[in-house]
């Protein structure tokens, strides 16, 4: 018979063992390692502010030499937790994580799709952390060679 009071605290201790947080990445990115991170703006499960903290306390302990040779935070509007919602959520992580261990350097941009009973109705560039999609100003809003990867700041409006 479970018990829901010794139950709940062995649960949490498990789980607490197996998430983690430590920023301290060194030993995996010496061995080449690389970490490509993504996260939903809209994920009603998980904060995408938490996974934002966690990429900048890995270069606060790395350094920001570590970004773009070893890890990588695409951050993916309308994607709700790991996919869903109104935004551009199929994308490949495993070719693009190939081409960033053959050249050495992550990719700006990861083409995503939104697709509607199956069909591409929309794509987008997921852009490194730190830039966004902004639109060229001509061609289709839905399509992906309509935009580019600018930095934050450059965006209309921003000061």
């Amino acid at each position: 018979m479970l018990n829901r009071y010794t139950d709940f605290d062995r649960t949490f201790k498990a789980l607490q063992s197996m998430a983690s947080n430590d920023a301290n990445l060194g030993p995996f990115f010496a061995r080449g390692g690389k970490l490509l991170l993504y996260h939903g703006w809209t994920d009603p499960q998980s904060p995408a502010d938490h996974t934002i903290a966690y990429f900048n306390n890995i270069i606060g302990k790395l350094g920001k030499g570590v970004v773009g040779k070893s890890v990588q935070l695409y951050m993916v509007p309308g994607m709700d937790h790991c996919q869903g919602g109104v935004g551009t959520d199929a994308f490949d992580k495993v070719a693009p994580l190939e081409r960033w261990i053959a050249t050495g350097t992550a990719p700006e941009a990861i083409i995503a799709s939104h697709l509607t009973e199956g069909n591409v109705d929309r794509t987008r560039p997921l852009c490194a952390y730190g830039k966004i999609a902004k639109w060229k100003g001509a061609g289709s809003t839905d399509d992906a060679a309509s935009f580019t990867c600018v930095a934050e700041s450059t965006r209309a409006g921003a000061r």
